[in-house]
């Protein structure tokens, strides 16, 4: 995906997570358990 204008700063970043499916909203990121090839897609 290409860089996005968020605000006054460009992202080239992707997070992505779960709600945690408490009352507050929190936010798990997904995140590996052991080393991947950089440019692996997440399936």
């Amino acid at each position: 995906f290409p860089p996005r204008q968020i605000g006054p700063f460009m992202s080239e970043v992707l997070c992505l997570g779960f709600s945690d499916g408490t009352a507050d909203k929190g936010i798990v990121l997904i995140r590996p358990e052991q080393k991947v090839p950089n440019g692996e897609r997440l399936l």
